[in-house]
């Protein structure tokens, strides 16, 4: 039976997945990568377990092969984002259909293989919306466009007010990790939690104080969220 997989950002950092495994650490021919390994779910930092990377150092080429070799075949990603209007406030879960990320030049492609239409996986997306909405009273907004900053810094006010009328949400990652993934034959859908408001979108500018507020407000609900979902996805993945 294959296993899911779920990646998690900075909303789950530092934590443990509310389910039962053992830390594996898993060969690639692009270094070692550690998992939380269980019978039928596989869940991976995508910053890392003992070393935090920065997201431009993360390596979503080995993330994802090493969940492919451990017989995953779906991916759920989970992103911690900036919303980018007002209404998308602290606390909102965000299920993107679409993604910008015009400074991607990323594929794991030597030769061919890199041409592709990108795109989170749609028929997998409508299945993990639907066992969300079975199994967990956290709320999902279905559908939204996920800009791609390059990061680690966050975005000036300025920059978000040329990003805001063309997406919902701001992160650093999930863009990347749905073009790696594609490529790997591997389904991928994300859930986007909006851990503060885009800097500028609020009356007061942003702090780091507020980001590790908003993380610290919305974990208890994701991983509730989290411990009601996953093992119906993981009977059907």
């Amino acid at each position: 039976m294959p296993k899911l997989a779920v990646v998690g950002g900075h909303s789950v950092l530092g934590v443990e997945y509310p389910w039962r495994s053992e830390r594996t650490e898993v060969a690639t021919d692009r270094g070692p990568v550690v998992v939380a390994d269980a019978e039928h779910v596989v869940g991976l930092q995508r910053h890392g377990y003992e070393t935090y990377r920065v997201a431009p150092a993360v390596d979503h080429a080995a993330n994802l092969i090493a969940l492919k070799d451990l017989g995953c075949e779906r991916v759920l990603a989970i992103g911690s984002t900036g919303g980018l209007h007002e209404e998308l406030g602290v606390g909102t879960f965000l299920a993107p259909d679409d993604f910008i990320a015009l400074h991607l030049g990323l594929s794991i492609a030597e030769g061919h293989g890199g041409e592709q239409v990108p795109g989170f996986d749609l028929d997998w997306r409508a299945h993990v919306l639907e066992a969300w909405s079975q199994h967990s009273d956290v709320p999902v907004r279905d559908g939204g466009v996920y800009w791609q900053a390059i990061g680690p810094r966050f975005e000036t006010a300025a920059e978000i007010r040329l990003i805001a009328p063309h997406a919902d949400v701001i992160g650093m990652t999930i863009a990347s990790e749905c073009v790696i993934a594609r490529e790997l034959g591997l389904s991928y859908a994300a859930v986007c939690v909006v851990d503060n408001p885009a800097n500028g979108v609020a009356a007061e500018p942003l702090t780091m104080e507020e980001f590790e507020e908003g993380k610290r407000r919305n974990r208890g609900r994701l991983l509730q969220a989290l411990a009601a979902v996953v093992p119906a996805l993981a009977e059907s993945a």
